[in-house]
């Protein structure tokens, strides 16, 4: 007899298999399949041509395969791309009886870093016969049971799936027993042994069978047991149970001693043959009996030992219930124990090729790590998905099933956040979820994306003149936001021409320390202002760089001692200077001027003038004005005084240590008939010279002769227009004069009423600015109408030579306005400007500077806030005690400007105008220690 059966679980798993592969295909993943059992080199696929990758690339992307737990089963050739089975693969070793069977493999090649996954599925062969737990099983039959009696027997198990694990079963021909195969819910197929024929023990007391399995492989293979029967006497009932068949559910682990199930049987016959004993089969393995116990006489069946779903999760107990009769006679049934899934299992996470430290310019979608996860329980339980925290530039990304990729979501900045510190969790879908968390760190790698920075784009730096060699005047310092090398900052000049000669030659860095030395003293009078740049730059690559500008002014320190200049016609600087005095002259005639100058600048170059008294003598009858350096009489000369006079005059700076000169003057009084014949050889002298130079510039008389009318002209047109203009008050209107007053050392104090808008072109003028000498007397109306100078104040002609110097308006070279105004920036009183715009003015009385080329030359810190070509309206000068007034005329105008400021004009020229006016001087000098010129105004 054959008996075949196709169980409904066997459709479902065909279902199953053909919803899988449908979804697999639509997956996008590489999918390839190979029988078990294969010979090693037996080919599976083309990976490399499967996944788009070049063959040449394999070897130096590092290609490689990676399977978990079946490391060695297949290989790629490197060589041709192909997939390859390297070890026997056994599908039953691998999966059991798992209805699905496959191999994942992760494919992994660096440069850039790349995943693929790749699934093999392994395809079951009839390798494995049916196999019968016992050689022999053995029955007890009463000769009394009656016809279509049944007895369970022990079915057969084959290790393949599908087909080849369909089981056909076949009993030797006999005229006593027939087999009836029914199909249970839980997919097992349940034998019975059917009695069709009574039994009489007197003819055969054993029977001897043969129960053939067969699967449905090809070839198909079979497994036999033989059914040795043993005929009893005695007993005509059997106990009964309510089912053949009890079907239970009980959840995983549960505690020792939990109520499995109680059977009730019952038996017909009375007295003892009605006592029944429920006992576990022969049958029963004894992996169950180790789980479970039965009380023989209750027939309760409890938990014994830990029930695990993912060990086992299906129990098969046979069950006998024996009288007590001597001739026992036996029921039976089966009782089937399916556990329930528990959430008992948390997740496991893998985390995989780990690609850190990451680089901060590293492109969106950088892959980080692989992370696999796995879930030993099933169904929802089984379910797991990753999150990941806190809140990072990064993501999970799944790639395929329970595998996930840790990619980057938006840039990194290494100078905001140098690592990250991030938490992977994996939950399953279980009630109450479990879950695990992994911990990973990532680093960022430093990208040299950061120049060097200066705390501010310029520095100025005040270093005295006269410096040591090698002095250290000032730290440049640079801060990189970046690390390592990339912080790394190195200085070095930006090299430049000043002048002929190099900058190196003049300061160099410390590439390290950022330490600004001088190579050489340096000298104020031959450079006041050194600029220069000076490079940070890091050891990035490439290198970033940045700079910054210095500005060395070189301070003034008193190291020149006036020098004394020669009378105008002299041939040298050398000797005493000898004069020729009437005796007629009157108190307070010059006879006389030292001329003086020096080098420096500012209050070193200031210098005053003192009569030495001679030893033992009498009081002279000469004094010298202490900043005009003129020598006058201070009461008239008479025959008692010595007809030689010799004179020390001392001439000294304002600086600290004050510096020193003495000059030498040789006084011969005469009668007032010998002088003018003395003058008269000397003019004659000195008539000569100016012929050649008349003839020379005569051209040039003629022209400043013609520019002087139109200024006349001019001046009286303006006048004209100012005076029939109505007044207008308000920003254009006119003012009263801003009054300053001087001090002999150069302090200042400044009125509170000061206008600070400027008219240009045809508006009012500029409200002129006046400054007198402290010394003149406090009138009542003085606030309002200042003392005018004195009309014969001069400069002498000696002052319009020497060498170059400045005196700087206050020290800062800044004036301050009234409550209510802006600071003005002032311009400095400078020599030899190179600037072709700046105004020219003639030095205070006393300066000791070069007259001839004064400009107006802003100082450090003071830029110049007039337009090109324009002059500040008001200014001062300090040791002077002279009312200076500016007015800028319109653009158009051709008034002489040289009757207010001289701009560069020649010395030839300035001496005819001395010439021309200086009849007219000589009788309007007054006394006093220092005067002005307004005609030089």
């Amino acid at each position: 007899m054959v008996y075949s059966q196709r169980s409904p679980g066997s459709r479902r798993l065909l279902l199953s298999l053909l919803l899988l592969t449908v979804w697999k295909a639509g997956s996008g993943q590489v999918h390839y399949s190979v029988l078990e059992e294969v010979k090693h080199g037996t080919f599976v696929g083309r990976i490399a041509q499967d996944l788009g990758l070049e063959l040449a690339e394999l070897v130096p992307r590092l290609f490689r395969v990676a399977s978990k737990g079946h490391r060695d089963l297949l290989e790629v050739n490197l060589q041709n791309g192909i997939l390859f089975v390297n070890s026997r693969i056994d599908r039953e070793e691998l999966c059991g009886r798992s209805a699905e069977c496959s191999i994942h493999l992760e494919v992994i090649v660096d440069r850039p870093l790349q995943v693929f996954h790749v699934e093999v599925e392994v395809k079951d062969i009839n390798d494995n016969p049916p196999r019968f737990f016992r050689k022999e099983q053995r029955l007890f039959i009463l000769e009394s049971r009656i016809v279509d009696s049944r007895f369970p027997l022990e079915g057969a198990f084959d290790m393949d799936v599908g087909a080849n694990a369909e089981l056909r079963y076949k009993l030797n021909t006999n005229e006593y027993f027939d087999l009836d195969v029914k199909a249970n819910e839980e997919e097992t197929s349940i034998l019975e042994l059917v009695l069709k024929k009574a039994v009489d023990r007197e003819e055969i007391q054993e029977h001897l069978l043969l129960l053939t399995a067969t699967d449905g492989g090809k070839p198909e293979l079979t497994g036999t047991v033989q059914l040795l029967i043993n005929v009893l006497d005695a007993n005509d009932n059997a106990p009964k149970f309510d089912k053949s068949v009890y079907n239970i559910r009980l959840l995983e682990n549960a505690p020792n001693g939990t109520l499995v199930i109680k059977l009730n049987a019952s038996d017909a016959d009375d007295g003892i043959n009605k006592e029944i004993v429920y006992l576990f089969s022969d049958l029963v393995l004894d992996n169950v009996k180790s789980k479970f116990i039965i009380d023989s006489n209750s027939g309760e069946i409890r938990v014994k030992g830990e029930l695990d779903y993912e060990d086992c999760n299906l129990y098969e107990i046979n069950i006998d219930a024996v009288d007590r009769s001597p001739f026992p006679l036996t029921g039976h049934c089966k009782v089937i124990v399916k556990l329930l899934d528990e959430n008992d299992n948390t997740p496991e996470m893998a985390i995989t090729s780990i690609s850190l430290p990451v680089q901060e310019n590293a492109s969106v979608g950088t892959v980080i790590a692989l992370i696999s996860l796995s879930d030993r329980d099933s169904s929802l339980n089984g379910q797991v998905t990753c999150s990941l925290t806190p809140r990072v530039p990064f993501k999970l990304v799944s790639t395929f099933k329970n595998y996930y990729s840790l990619v980057l979501d938006s840039a990194l900045d290494r100078e905001s956040v140098s690592d990250y510190e991030l938490v992977v969790t994996a939950r399953d879908a279980g009630s109450p979820p479990l879950s695990a968390t992994a911990s990973v760190s990532v680093e960022v790698a430093d990208v040299n994306d950061n120049a060097p920075a200066f705390a501010q784009p310029e520095y100025t730096v005040f270093v005295k003149e006269n410096n040591p060699p090698g002095c250290h005047i000032f730290t440049v310092s640079a801060r990189d936001a970046d690390a390592q090398e990339n912080a790394l900052v190195s200085y070095s000049l930006v090299e430049r021409r000043v002048g002929e000669r190099a900058l190196s030659s003049y300061v160099s860095v410390h590439a390290e320390s950022g330490k600004v030395y001088a190579l050489q003293p340096l000298d104020h009078e031959e450079l006041e202002l050194l600029q220069f740049q000076v490079s940070a730059r890091d050891a990035g690559v490439p290198p970033l760089g940045s700079n910054v500008t210095l500005q060395v002014f070189v301070l003034d320190e008193n190291d020149n001692a006036p020098a004394l200049l020669p009378r105008p016609g002299a041939g040298g600087a050398g000797g005493a200077l000898s004069e020729l005095v009437s005796r007629s002259v009157g108190a307070g005639h010059v006879v006389a001027k030292v001329r003086a100058v020096d080098a420096d600048s500012g209050y070193n170059a200031w210098l005053s003038f003192e009569l030495q008294p001679a030893a033992g003598a009498a009081r002279s009858p000469f004094r010298v004005a202490l900043y005009t350096g003129e020598i006058s009489t201070t009461r008239p000369l008479d025959e008692a005084d010595p007809p030689r006079q010799r004179l020390l005059v001392l001439v000294k700076d304002h600086g600290e240590p004050a510096l020193t000169a003495t000059a030498t003057v040789l006084l011969s009084l005469v009668e007032s008939g010998q002088a003018p014949k003395a003058s008269s050889r000397v003019l004659a002298g000195a008539a000569g010279a100016e012929t050649a130079l008349v003839d020379v510039n005569v051209y040039l008389i003629v022209a400043i002769c013609a520019v002087s009318s139109l200024l006349v002209l001019t001046l009286l047109l303006y006048t004209a227009l100012r005076c029939s203009a109505p007044p207008r008050e308000g920003a254009c209107g006119p003012g009263k004069p801003t009054l300053v007053c001087s001090s002999a050392v150069g302090s200042w104090s400044y009125s509170q009423q000061r206008r600070q808008r400027v008219c240009s072109g045809e508006g009012a003028p500029k409200t002129d600015l006046m400054a007198f000498s402290p010394s003149l007397p406090q009138g009542p109306s003085s606030a309002d109408t200042p003392r005018q100078p004195n009309p014969d104040w001069r400069y002498s002609a000696s002052l319009r030579a020497g060498m170059h110097s400045s005196v700087h308006l206050e020290e800062a070279g800044i004036l301050r306005a009234g409550p209510g105004g802006p600071d003005q920036q002032w311009p400095t009183v400078s020599s030899a400007t190179p600037e072709p715009e700046a105004g020219e003015v003639s030095p205070p009385v006393g300066a000791g500077v070069n007259s001839n080329s004064w400009t107006f030359k802003y100082g450090p810190g003071n830029p110049k806030q007039s337009g090109p070509g324009e002059l500040p309206d008001k200014f001062i000068i300090p040791g002077s005690p002279a009312i200076i007034s500016i007015r800028q005329e319109p653009t158009n105008s051709q008034i002489d400007k040289s009757d207010f400021i001289t701009f560069g004009k020649k010395e030839e020229t300035k001496k005819k105008k001395k010439k021309k006016k200086g009849n007219k001087t000589q009788e309007k000098k007054e006394k006093g220690n220092s005067t002005t010129d307004n005609s030089d105004q």
